[in-house]
């Protein structure tokens, strides 16, 4: 076993390792700075095709920068989910949304909207609120807005939903165009955000960019192909990690930030969780949101080249629950070439609770009668809205959608999941308001594992404020 000790800082200020290079890590250690090792699975090079932010050919399951995890939507209902794989994480392949929390969120102490909202901020450079952070985040104008779009929101205005112009203001829930952290195109991932300062090294310790010196306190060092295996203990201290290579790094202090798969499995290997040395319910009732397509078709010409692919949705209460427990997000793009465009009916506030463990991933998803009915009335609103002039539906036919027994059966065959899992290593049940693993010294999760509960947005945003409330707790 080869053991590396990594430097300690001048004037005492103990380092940090970041696992995980994902959209939380990223902030975390870019914030960190000199201060942090970032320790990444996947490669630290950057693909170019990933820059394409009008392309989701990353999450096909055979491409190098996606995890595929196998996973269980309900029993018998297998999928392929993807997680990024590299430096970014998920903010490099996923669809380039930036949507804050609502204020209904309540995930523990220092966890409120109120909370939560300086940090949005320090990570937003968005001319509609004044904010200067790393990630630029506009909404789709001029050519780059596709005219379904603005049909969609003329629709749901017309059957009585209201307005919400800024998804990203904490008002009550409504129609708008989505945020989207691209520029003219281009993915901005967190890692292109944050890591401009960063000492990017190869899985053999070579540079592959030595860093920019643009900053002040100097930019982390960030290490490529080096997958964690578990951490290392001193008693009930945490002193490291051990790479699958066999070489131990060891820091001050240890942050897991590999996501809500990944954080809960080095967990979970490391004797923390269920029955374990460190009896924690890691994995345990996660949530996500359940999601079926309704492909539909319109006689609009193609999206623009820069144009994102998702611009625009109504988020409305379909059962109690006034932040907006469903939503309908219109992909103004296809999937691939010559196929239709898409409504993406989601329930974004589930009764589902999953479970993960080393070997399987079980999201358990629409158990209750309450979650099936929500998710048909999403269905339903949808095909209206297309009824409204948005387009031309595909399917389901009448006689399917008018029927819930039918209906029921077409979404267990479409169904699938919004890749927005949280709550593996939950605050107040894995860890404690400031992130500190429960029971164990040294150690912290920063990552959308925390959330006790999915956001009833995604929860791209999240994950990024995540990493600079981490950066704040641990510079305390």
């Amino acid at each position: 076993m080869r053991e590396v000790v990594h430097p300690v800082h001048p004037a005492g200020v103990r380092d940090v390792v970041v696992v995980g290079g994902g959209s939380a890590g990223c902030a975390l250690a870019g914030r960190l700075g000199a201060r942090a090792t970032l320790l990444e699975a996947g490669p630290v090079s950057l693909l170019p095709e990933l820059l394409d932010a009008t392309s989701l050919a990353a999450t096909a399951p055979d491409h190098p920068r996606n995890w595929a995890h196998d996973v269980l939507l309900r029993p018998g209902q297998s999928a392929v989910v993807p997680r990024g794989l590299g430096l970014g994480g998920s903010s490099a392949i996923n669809g380039a949304n930036w949507v804050r929390a609502t204020r209904a969120e309540a995930w523990g102490p220092g966890w409120t909207w109120d909370d939560l909202l300086p940090f949005y901020e320090r990570s937003e450079r968005d001319d509609r609120h004044g904010t200067t952070g790393p990630v630029p985040v506009q909404r789709p104008a001029g050519d780059l807005l596709h005219p379904a779009a603005s049909r969609f929101c003329g629709a749901a205005l017309r059957l009585g939903f209201p307005a919400e112009p800024d998804k990203n203001a904490g008002a009550a829930p409504g129609v708008g165009l989505v945020p989207s952290n691209s520029v003219d195109g281009v993915r901005i991932s967190a890692a292109m955000a944050y890591l401009r300062d960063a000492v990017l090294l190869r899985a053999d310790g070579s540079v592959l960019r030595p860093s920019n010196a643009g900053s002040a306190v100097g930019g982390p060092s960030v290490r490529g192909e080096a997958p964690v295996d578990r951490i290392l203990f001193d008693g009930d201290r945490a002193r490291g990690v051990l790479l699958t290579s066999g070489e131990v790094v060891e820091a001050g202090e240890v942050v897991l930030a590999a996501g809500a798969v990944g954080t809960p499995r080095l967990l979970l290997r490391s004797g923390i969780g269920p029955g374990l040395r460190v009896d924690l319910p890691v994995g345990v009732d996660f949530t996500d949101h359940p999601a079926v397509f309704l492909p539909f078709v319109d006689a609009d010409p193609p999206a623009h080249p820069h144009a994102p692919g998702s611009q625009v949705a109504l988020n409305w209460d379909a059962g109690a629950d006034p932040a907006g427990d469903v939503e309908v997000l219109a992909f103004v793009r296809p999937f691939s070439p010559g196929g239709p465009l898409h409504l993406m009916c989601a329930l974004q506030h589930p009764d589902s609770r999953g479970l993960l463990t080393l070997d399987r991933i079980e999201y358990r998803y629409l158990r209750t009668e309450h979650d099936r009915r929500r998710l048909r009335h999403a269905i339903r609103t949808a095909a209206e809205l297309l009824r409204a002039g948005v387009g031309t539906r595909v399917e389901p036919e009448g006689g399917v959608l008018g029927n819930d027994r039918t209906l029921d059966a077409w979404i267990a065959d479409h169904l699938t999941t919004s890749v927005h899992l949280c709550g593996t290593a939950a605050i107040g049940r894995v860890v404690d308001p400031e992130l500190r693993v429960l029971g164990v010294e040294g150690l912290r999760v920063a990552d959308t594992s925390v959330l006790p509960t999915v956001p009833r947005r995604g929860p791209s945003a999240t994950a990024v404020a995540i990493g600079e409330r981490a950066a704040e707790l641990i510079g305390r």
